[in-house]
């Protein structure tokens, strides 16, 4: 199996996402600090932690279901990207579409992040795709 990410804590509260069933496709991110959300409010929430992804791969930030079903607590730009090359702390924009204060407290579960892969476009034109040229039929060696 290829490991596709690496967290890194950068708070000591921070907690190391990972999957709780055998089938699931995402991995809980919790809160690093206590909060709340007003109805219609927009906050931005920490993880406390980095992340070091595969240049093949995106982390996108989605809500948790039960959290949108009870609440009205969702992630505001779903699926949110974390781009491979990107090194800064995780932070997951939240909105309350519900009619109470939502309260977050630190270790809270508060979104999901699952792993995709990213296919790049090229064109026939592009450089490492005219290095074989015409060749076919054992061109390539053996």
């Amino acid at each position: 199996m290829i490991k596709v990410i690496e967290f890194v804590k950068i708070n000591p509260d921070a907690i190391i996402p990972s999957y709780k069933t055998a089938g699931s496709s995402g991995m809980d991110l919790s809160s690093v600090e206590d909060n709340f959300i007003l109805p219609g409010e927009i906050k931005i929430i920490g993880t406390g932690l980095m992340c070091n992804i595969l240049s093949a791969f995106e982390g996108q930030i989605r809500p948790r279901s039960g959290l949108a079903a009870k609440f009205g607590i969702t992630v505001l730009n779903t699926p949110g990207t974390i781009d491979s090359d990107y090194k800064g702390e995780i932070k997951v924009i939240l909105i309350n579409h519900g009619v109470v204060p939502f309260e977050i407290k630190k270790g809270d579960r508060i979104a999901q992040m699952v792993m995709q892969t990213i296919i790049r476009e090229y064109t026939y034109m592009d450089k490492e795709l005219l290095e074989r040229g015409e060749g076919g039929f054992g061109s390539t060696g053996k």
